[in-house]
């Protein structure tokens, strides 16, 4: 109670500090776009593409927001049961606040909203938010992998070395079990938050497949709907394209995170591109920098188009 008026007497600037920061960063990351290429030449991109295909894309990349919510849906079936509608609303406030909060400070949001919205436990939301992390950055680099070990001049080695990181979440599933029987001889307290851990973990090898299997699927769409989008946008060779769009996703789930993405997702593209067969000209980086922000803003759009439409679709989160 205390804590809370306190909280309140500070001063609003304080108070608000992150969302002034993002704002902040947003108003001048507006103002760089200007001075660097010019918003005209930005929306002609767009322009150019067509109304067709960046509605397609538009469609698919919010389609990914449903595959994560039936992940969670699929992990957690007691807990959610007839609440789908809510779990996407939450999945997509929660995403949004993770893309527009620095440093990942929006994952936070995650655990209190399942808390809010279902009961749950913050240790066991938590948990079950580090797996899915795990997942999402095995599936991504397991891609970025695949990328490399393509090729006619690739050692022998690259391929097997490259199928046992593949598969290299199934033994670590495997020793789920045997990690927390040592639990049991920890003191009743201890017990009790480990105990709330090992239930946010998929209960069995098929609920851990299938949350494998989601978590490709998802980050398979996306990168391949970046990858084209960035074709059309000029960036060859395909390879090219396909590493700025894992170099762009890559920037998102790694701790070094920018509000909105903010600098950084662009230069995980410019990157990804560079790393992939994107010729170092200055002629082509100069499209492949136009590129790589006009993805950027792609997202950022799907982002506030899927929340708005979940806002449409649920009912508020905390409500019933």
């Amino acid at each position: 109670m205390n804590s809370d008026t306190d909280a309140s007497r500070r001063p609003w600037i304080i108070r608000n500090r992150v969302s002034l920061v993002t704002v902040a960063a947003v108003l001048a990351y507006g103002v760089f776009l200007q001075w660097a290429f010019g918003w005209p030449v930005l929306v002609a991109q767009f322009r150019d593409i067509g109304a067709g295909p960046l509605s397609l894309a538009l469609v698919l990349l919010v389609a990914t927001y449903v595959v994560r919510t039936w992940r969670i849906r699929d992990y957690f079936p007691a807990e959610t049961k007839g609440g789908f509608r809510r779990l996407l609303r939450l999945t997509l406030v929660h995403n949004l606040l993770n893309i527009m909060l620095p440093m990942r400070t929006g994952e936070a949001s995650f655990p209190l909203l399942m808390r809010t919205e279902f009961g749950m436990p913050l240790a066991r939301a938590t948990a079950a938010l580090l797996v899915m992390r795990l997942l999402d950055l095995h599936a991504l680099l397991a891609a970025a992998g695949l990328g490399l070990v393509i090729g006619p001049d690739r050692p022998v080695w690259a391929w097997p070395l490259w199928l046992l990181f593949l598969l290299a979440p199934l033994p670590a599933f495997g020793l789920k079990r045997p990690l927390f029987a040592l639990a049991r001889k920890l003191p009743e307290r201890l017990r009790h938050h480990v105990e709330e851990l090992h239930r946010g973990m998929p209960v069995n090898g098929p609920a851990f497949l299938r949350a494998w299997a989601a978590t490709v699927l998802n980050w398979g769409v996306k990168v391949v709907v970046l990858a084209w989008v960035l074709t059309l946008m000029g960036v060859h060779p395909i390879s090219a394209s396909f590493g700025g769009a894992l170099g762009g996703e890559l920037s998102s789930v790694l701790p070094v995170h920018a509000p909105g993405g903010i600098g950084t997702y662009p230069a995980g593209i410019v990157a990804g591109g560079l790393s992939f067969g994107a010729a170092p000209t200055a002629a082509f980086l100069a499209i492949l920098g136009k590129a790589a922000v006009n993805a950027h803003l792609l997202i950022l759009l799907s982002a506030f188009v899927g929340t708005g439409v979940a806002m449409l679709l649920a009912p508020a989160v905390g409500k019933r």
